[in-house]
């Protein structure tokens, strides 16, 4: 009685193990996606994806001693960067040329709803500014949709996370 009830464990065991099997083969994948981030006192430079069907990504530099964000993605066709997007944030912040600005940079995934031919990545670029007190996120059109090779990024929405330091 013990030999064919461990038998059929064994049999309950291989079952469910292929049945594992076979669900986790025809379960939708979703891949994880996250952007890279690095700086130092005077930029910083992150990283998010922008085509729907290359999976490439994009890399931006906000340089914090002009307020200029410039970003390139690369053609994974021919190995160079072909597509490029730029900004001056120091104007969206409103900061005080004799201010020094503090700047923090980050990606993450968003699509903010398109308008007219530009379809936008799913991706987006939040900057912030402490003296300012705001976040403004960018959205960056995606490059099957990107028809010159260099556009600005527009601000797509910002909002207050403390009072702008008016002695600035």
């Amino acid at each position: 009685m013990t030999r064919s009830l461990s038998k059929k464990h064994l049999a309950i065991l291989f079952v469910g193990i292929a049945l594992g099997i076979a669900i986790s083969h025809y379960w939708p994948h979703e891949p994880a996606l996250a952007g890279t981030s690095d700086r130092n006192s005077k930029f910083a430079m992150t990283s998010c994806p922008v085509s729907f069907t290359d999976g490439s990504e994009a890399i931006f530099v906000l340089d914090f001693l002009t307020g200029r964000l410039a970003g390139a993605s690369i053609n994974t066709k021919t190995n160079t960067f072909t597509h490029s997007y730029f900004r001056n944030v120091a104007a969206d912040f409103g900061i005080n040329p004799q201010a020094e600005p503090q700047y923090a940079i980050i990606t993450a995934s968003g699509k903010p709803i398109s308008k007219g031919p530009v379809q936008f990545a799913q991706s987006m670029v939040y900057i912030a500014e402490l003296n300012s007190g705001k976040v403004i996120a960018y959205g960056l059109p995606n490059k099957e949709s990107q028809k010159q090779p260099t556009v600005q990024l527009a601000p797509i929405a910002f909002f207050s996370f403390r009072e702008a330091n008016i002695q600035n």
